[in-house]
């Protein structure tokens, strides 16, 4: 059986490598690199968002909520839905914007501050996501090989695959690598979940394997810490914690902006968003049912130590031999595409909001590639890095979702739909969502409020502190320029 793993491992990696060699001979420019010539089809951006959305975070994180908190895991992935609806008016106006990142919004709209400090909260962001999808990647390897390649040496041959791969074409490896993946993902998983649901017995047997909690709205989210069933309200503040900071960092997805700024029109860009609205629905409610399925398959074990593993355990010993290799497969190939999406986006930050912007503004496109390859390697190696030392994924994804909805979501949608929002009210907002945020899990502030921040997430008192600077700075300062407003006008 081993021998099948390998051969499915081997085919989709022959496959990516072949996708970003191809794209790499037909870059040649800053735009190239960046955002793909601006040449990407509605089809094309379809698959590359639905896929770079759905990473880790779903296949891991979102896996291990739905195996301790059952179907009420949908709580995480419906904030995705619902900022997607709003994403539908949004995507015309980014692509109309069109440049190559959202600084660039943040400067055109307010001022050189806020795109300075719109960096470095995308970069604190997007290499934690990056970090988990290399962790992720560790534990399929390690379950595909588990006398050879411990979690750790997986993380590193993983991120050595995805710093190589990205740094090859930027995003035109990255959007054609989506295509291939997202269409396996979608197939495996709609092939996958009636398969395991009838390993487990049919409906009626999981209701009866499972606790009641695990088909209840809230779940186990009104369970406190220490197991004590706490009221409804409880329960629904802890779903909205899930909820919050996904769908603002969905709103607010630097990765989202730079797909829409790479689509050939701004009518491809509002059609990708309707396909992925549907294939969002589709895939990550599928992705809680396998993880549910798992759970009541196996309650006990190895993996309960591990919730995290459960897709990719379930792959390997609930599903008959080759559909488990390809489904572990797909989730391989799938982590391997959000982690090349979110290290190439903050890579860009680097590159375009950095180094052409202050230090080399008329640099050759030659110099720019250099430099952009670079800096995916920098940035991939201090991914690594956290991957490493990182615990839970879960608590990372949190983390990094709600850094980026409290200091960038608020501002970003303010550029496009407030007129009185000014410079200093967005600078105030991003650094108040950001402090707020890095500050709520350091220890002397624990101390101070310990009944308060154990057991609570950052995204609500960050995000109302974030949006109070917005108002309350804007109110105090001058109004943007009929300019700056143009910059974002329909």
């Amino acid at each position: 059986m081993s021998q099948l793993y390998v051969a499915v491992l081997a085919i989709i990696v022959a496959v990516l490598l072949a996708v970003a060699l191809y794209r790499a001979t037909r870059v040649k420019t800053k735009a190239d690199y960046l955002v793909a010539g601006r040449s990407l089809p509605a089809a094309v951006l379809v698959l590359t968002l639905l896929t770079s959305w759905i990473g880790a975070g779903s296949l891991f994180a979102g896996a291990e909520n739905a195996y301790k908190n059952g179907f009420a895991a949908l709580w995480q992935p419906a904030g995705g839905w619902l900022g997607l609806l709003l994403i539908y008016f949004i995507a015309p106006r980014a692509r109309k914007f069109a440049q190559f990142t959202l600084p660039d919004l943040l400067e055109a709209r307010y001022n050189q501050t806020a795109r300075v400090l719109g960096t470095l909260a995308i970069l604190f962001a997007y290499v934690g996501i990056t970090s988990y999808q290399f962790k992720g990647g560790g534990d399929v390897l390690h379950l595909i090989f588990p006398d050879t390649v411990s979690s750790q040496l997986g993380t590193y041959i993983i991120a050595l695959f995805v710093i190589v791969t990205t740094a090859l074409a930027g995003m035109s490896s990255v959007a054609y690598m989506d295509v291939a993946i997202g269409s396996l993902v979608t197939c495996i998983c709609i092939i996958s979940a009636p398969s395991l649901l009838h390993q487990a017995g049919g409906w009626s047997a999981l209701h009866s394997s499972l606790p009641p909690q695990y088909f209840e709205i809230f779940g186990n989210y009104r369970l406190s810490p220490h197991g004590v069933l706490q009221s409804p309200a409880m329960g629904l503040v802890r779903a909205l914690e899930f909820l919050v900071p996904t769908m603002l960092l969905m709103l607010g997805n630097q990765v989202m902006y730079q797909k829409f700024f790479s689509a050939k029109s701004e009518r491809d860009a509002r059609n990708s968003v309707i396909g992925w609205i549907i294939g969002t629905v589709v895939l990550e409610t599928l992705i809680v049912a396998i993880a549910v399925f798992g759970r009541a398959l196996y309650p006990t074990g190895e993996v309960a130590q591990h919730p995290r593993e459960i897709i990719p355990y379930t792959a390997r010993h609930g599903l008959p031999a080759i559909l488990g290799a390809v489904l572990l497969g797909a989730v391989f190939a799938k982590v391997i595409s959000t982690a090349s999406n979110y290290l190439f986006s903050p890579a860009t930050n680097l590159v375009n909001d950095v180094f052409v912007r202050y230090l080399a503004p008329n640099a050759s496109n030659k110099r720019v590639l250099i430099v952009s390859r670079l800096a995916v390697v920098l940035l991939g190696c201090w991914a690594l890095y956290q991957a490493i030392y990182a615990e839970s994924i879960l608590q990372k994804m949190l983390w990094a979702y709600t850094i980026y909805s409290a200091a960038l979501t608020p501002v970003v949608l303010a550029a496009f739909y407030s007129k009185r929002v000014t410079a200093w009210g967005a600078v105030a907002a991003i650094a108040s969502g950001t402090v707020v945020t890095l500050a709520w899990d350091l220890p002397g502030v624990k101390s101070l409020f310990p009944h308060i921040i154990s057991d609570r997430d950052a995204i609500f008192p960050a995000l109302f502190v974030a949006i109070a600077a917005l108002i309350i700075v804007s109110l105090f300062t001058p109004a943007p320029s009929e300019a700056q407003l143009a910059q974002v006008a329909e």
